[in-house]
């Protein structure tokens, strides 16, 4: 029983301290004189540098669910629902929800380290006896550039996607490129496309938020430097399914599915 009130007491004050760095954010988020340059170049590294790993991913993931979802669709004589099932599954959920564990993966770690080894190596304090505010400059920025960038990857995505699953409905059959995106965009309603939308902004929220927050608050030496950088990942990783699973039960209250 100790050990569960340790555990609980350890995750409490985590999510005390994520809160308590959440709303330091917006505090200094409605502050005047913002980083712009380095909220552009943040926006370069998390949107450009990402946009490969994104894209390949992307196209192997809407090639491979169509042509795995073909077979049992032929089974029941309806081949030529694929096109709309498959634009319905990636864009709906699969191309978010991949895209932004992509990028929990790839930025969030790269945050928890490059902020875990400034502070360590007191890079961070210098900033601050400098007279530059280093949350602003380092962490409003970061947030920001996770928040806006990572909608564009995941409707960058979604296009990808889908282009991979016309060249996958043609590997056993014949459809044209105009029929494929009649049947796509026929099958796409309002409570498809835009709730996926929304819920990237909040995924980059999360994995920004969440980077920094570790790699803002790293200790000991080079140790703590991974740690904050693994840990990243987890909490980025897990919030994210946790925003999903939200997302899709107020569109469920909504009558948006």
């Amino acid at each position: 029983m100790a050990i569960f009130s340790d555990i609980n007491i350890v995750f409490l004050r985590e999510v005390g301290d994520i809160s308590r760095f959440t709303v330091r954010f917006f505090k200094e988020l409605f502050k005047p004189r913002q980083e712009v340059e380095e909220f552009l170049r943040q926006c370069y590294w998390v949107g450009y540098k990402s946009l490969p790993l994104v894209s390949i991913t992307a196209f192997i993931m809407g090639l491979v669910l169509t042509i795995q979802s073909r077979p049992t669709l032929v089974e029941f004589g309806a081949q030529s629902l694929l096109p709309a099932m498959v634009s319905v599954s990636l864009v709906r959920e699969i191309s978010p929800v991949i895209t932004a564990l992509i990028c929990a993966g790839k930025i969030g770690s790269g945050m928890g380290a490059e902020l875990g080894s400034m502070r360590v190596t007191e890079q961070i304090d210098a900033m601050d006896v400098s007279g530059t505010n280093p949350f602003r400059y380092l962490v409003v920025t970061r947030v920001l550039a996770t928040s806006f960038m990572i909608p564009v990857l995941s409707n960058l995505s979604n296009a990808v996607s889908l282009y991979g699953g016309y060249l996958g409905v043609n590997i056993r059959g014949q459809v044209s490129w105009h029929l494929y995106w009649i049947q796509v965009f026929n099958a796409l309603s309002f409570g498809d496309v835009v709730p996926s939308i929304v819920k990237t902004f909040f995924f980059g929220f999360a994995i920004g938020i969440i980077g920094c927050y570790k790699g803002y608050n790293s200790r000991k030496g080079t140790e703590g430097v991974g740690r904050s950088a693994n840990s990243a990942v987890v909490v980025a990783s897990l919030l994210v399914f946790i925003i999903d699973l939200v997302a899709v039960q107020i569109t469920d209250l909504l009558g948006l599915t």
